[in-house]
């Protein structure tokens, strides 16, 4: 039957439009629309190149590109034509060996490749955390300041969400008094960030300890995010190393160690050699959760039993190295910054928060006015910590190459002198 245009010309009553209400509440929760804010303050005249301190994606830069065994690795699980079609159900065997192995070289027990759940990256080891989690009346302990993504997807599956604090003045370790106050008869679960996004601290092994304790007195898991890498004085010690206090959900990927968050690879690994969250059904509703969601790429499983076994430690030496630099940069340089309080020097990960004094700033309102002013006049975009619950607070991301920072941090010096008060000048 045809249809003239006319026939299209009346007014209708459409009935699609409305705005999902969870979409709302998790963008409330979302950062990168507080950095979207941050960018297009940007005065698109100034000729300088933009210093992006805001992401953490050091891939960008040619510096700190992945190891050339990393991408051969992909090139060749894609013309080897047998990852052209749909993943295995579960996922690649071959990978899921490959990724227990590389788990287990840090515990006092082996991982089963049966332990492990692939993912579309961290992100999505997350949302499927979030989901699995969110029974009616559930509540789950976050940490302040943390990675927002975990509050996105709480709030978007109705999981409510509490926040213990981090302790600035003990290089941000968990306040384990607050954990407890905070938790009550519905807490299933804690989260702890450790390489620490986005403060850059590190736990030592007596805190995790502490941390394990306490959520075994609390009878609830803990979900150990671990995407993160090292580079300081204090060692890596994966959560999982006490799984026998207290079950553990550990999440990671290849994307920060191996420079490459374009590849979208993750786990969750349930690092409980008790089987708790096993006879608790926790494990069984993670398995379903990832049935109905998205699967990693196919050549990426593909790729990731070469990726794993033959990329050279060189690579991670130079990486480790290059990260180390630059943040030894980034905390020499914030100490010459009045208005600009950096009290530890990270250790991992690719961040570090500081504390901003407004009272030193003449016509700056708060962290996000002092963010969007400098990216118009300086081409710097930094998070506020307003977007981490943290306010006149900023993450400063320090994962660029070494001469953008420098510059980048100069302009950050500039900018406070310009906007300092007459009578702190001096």
């Amino acid at each position: 039957m045809e249809h003239s245009m006319d026939s299209y010309s009346g007014e209708v009553a459409w009935r699609f439009g409305a705005t999902n209400p969870a979409l709302e509440v998790a963008r409330a929760h979302s950062i990168r629309w507080l950095l979207y804010r941050i960018y297009d303050c940007l005065n698109k005249n100034d000729s300088r190149p933009m210093a992006p301190l805001g992401f953490g994606d050091p891939s960008a830069f040619e510096c700190f590109r992945t190891a050339a065994a990393t991408e051969d690795a992909i090139v060749a699980a894609a013309c080897s034509g047998k990852h052209n079609s749909y993943p295995p159900v579960a996922g690649s065997t071959d990978a899921f060996s490959a990724v227990a192995s590389y788990l287990s070289r840090d515990l006092p027990y082996d991982i089963s490749p049966s332990d492990i759940v692939f993912t579309a990256g961290c992100n999505h080891a997350i949302e499927t955390m979030m989901a699995v989690l969110a029974t009616p009346g559930a509540n789950v302990l976050l940490p302040r300041p943390g990675y927002p993504m975990y509050e996105v997807y709480a709030a978007f599956h109705g999981l409510e969400f509490r926040h213990f604090d981090l302790l600035p003045e003990k290089e941000w370790e968990v306040d384990l008094k607050g954990v407890e106050a905070f938790a009550d008869d519905n807490t299933v679960a804690m989260v702890i960030i450790s390489p620490n996004n986005p403060s850059g601290s590190v736990y030592s092994y007596e805190h995790l300890a502490k941390i394990a304790e306490t959520a075994r007195k609390l009878g609830i898991m803990v979900i150990s995010d671990e995407v993160q890498f090292v580079f300081g004085s204090k060692p890596f010690i994966p959560m999982g190393v006490f799984g026998e206090t207290v079950p553990v959900v550990t999440l990671g990927g290849i994307s920060k160690r191996w420079m490459v968050p374009g590849y979208r690879f993750g786990w969750i690994a349930v690092t409980d050699p008790k089987g708790v969250l096993r006879k608790n059904n926790v494990f069984e509703s993670i398995v379903t959760y990832r049935g109905i969601t998205a699967d990693p790429a196919a050549p990426i499983q593909g790729a990731i039993p070469q990726i794993i076994a033959i990329t050279d430690k060189s690579f991670f030496a130079k990486a480790i190295g290059l990260m180390r630099g630059a943040a030894e940069l980034c905390y020499r340089k914030l100490q010459d910054i009045d208005c600009i309080t950096c009290s530890h020097k990270p250790e991992g990960a690719m961040s570090v928060m500081v504390k901003l004094d407004i009272a030193y700033l003449d016509g700056i309102d708060d962290d996000i006015d002092f963010c969007c002013k400098l990216a118009t006049e300086e081409s710097v975009v930094i998070c506020p910590g307003s977007g981490l619950r943290m306010k006149n607070w900023l993450r400063i991301t320090f994962a660029v190459d070494l001469l953008l920072l420098d510059d980048a941090l100069e302009r950050l010096k500039s900018f406070c002198l310009r906007h300092a008060k007459q009578n702190t000048k001096a």
